[in-house]
Formats: C-alpha cells, sequence, structure tokens
C-alpha cells in the first residue's frame, strides 16, 4: 500500500474514533493541512541552512572544477601535440588517468559527505518544523493537523502560512538571541 493510501486511512481512523466517542455533530472540530514542501523550500531556518551548506562545501567544489579545467586542458593538449615522444605520450596518460581518477574519488566523497550532512540538517530542521506546527495549531485550536501529501486539501484549512510566520519570527528570535 502506498504512503498515501496508508495516510488516508490513519485520516479515516481518526475522525471514526471521533465519531465513536460521542463527538456530536455540534461539536466543531478543527482539522489543518500544513504543506511540508512549501515549509522545507521557504522556511528561513531550511535557506539559512542550505547557506552554510554551501560555505561549507564551496571551497572543495571549487577545487574540484580547477581539476577539471586543469584535466581538460591536459587532454586538449596532449590530443594537440605532434612532436611527443611515446615516453613523453605515456607519462601525459598516466597524468591525465591519475588527476581523472583523484577527481572521480573526490567528486564521490564530496557528494557523499554533503549528502549526508544534507540529511542531517533535514532531519534536525524537520523536527524544528514539526515543533511549530504543533505550537501553531495548539494556538489557533486545531484538532488535527495533515501534512502533504494528501489527496487533497481546500485553502480553508491550509495553515502553511501560518507555520512559515510563527517559524521566521522564531529564526529573527534565534538570531538575536546568539548576537547575529
Amino acid at each position: 500500500m502506498t504512503d498515501d493510501g496508508r495516510g488516508m486511512r490513519a485520516f479515516l481512523f481518526v475522525l471514526l474514533m471521533l465519531m465513536s466517542l460521542g463527538v456530536t455533530a455540534q461539536t466543531d472540530i478543527r482539522i489543518g493541512y500544513v504543506d511540508m514542501k512549501r515549509l522545507l523550500d521557504n522556511a528561513p531556518q531550511v535557506l539559512a541552512g542550505r547557506e552554510q551548506l554551501d560555505l561549507e562545501f564551496r571551497p572543495r567544489n571549487e577545487a574540484l572544477l580547477a581539476d577539471e579545467q586543469q584535466l581538460l586542458e591536459l587532454e586538449q593538449a596532449l590530443a594537440s601535440a605532434e612532436l611527443l615522444s611515446n615516453e613523453a605520450i605515456a607519462q601525459r596518460e598516466r597524468e591525465i588517468r591519475n588527476l581523472s581518477r583523484s577527481i572521480e574519488r573526490r567528486r564521490e566523497d564530496l557528494a557523499e559527505e554533503l549528502n549526508f550532512r544534507r540529511n542531517a540538517e533535514i532531519k534536525l530542521l524537520g523536527e524544528e518544523i514539526e515543533l511549530a506546527v504543533q505550537t501553531v495549531a495548539r494556538r489557533e485550536g486545531y484538532d488535527l493537523v495533515l501534512s502533504s501529501p494528501v489527496a487533497y486539501a481546500s485553502d480553508t484549512i491550509d495553515i502553511t502560512e501560518q507555520v512559515l510566520t510563527f517559524l521566521e519570527v522564531d529564526f529573527q528570535l534565534q538570531g538575536q538571541r546568539s548576537g547575529q
């Protein structure tokens, strides 16, 4: 069964439980919806985390790009070299092969480390976003808040903007507390 199917079953289960507990039609059940993709794309904490990762990994990425440029130049020089001895050609080919292997190894290491760090940041920020959703839901009196993906959610129950506002204010307060 897909995640959407499980989510819908869980939602229906919660509604049935509420009805079986004697919730009458007169009781207003407030249901909200949060677009998690929008939060992960726009929350200032997420944007700052991306910027921090970019700053951290940029020097290594730029060094890789420089080595890739050097490799390209070596390959072009070898292709256009007409008067090199067989020994000189073999030496340049070894140099090209070694540089190519080094670049590939470093590229894989960088991608792996970046992916690891990005996942750690997402987990940490996911917990912060979940806390923000819970805080807004309690403050606004919601009984149930669903997050994406859902089959359909009306704009009238979408509280994503309130959660984003909460996260923005919290981010600004964190910055003031840390003296940024």
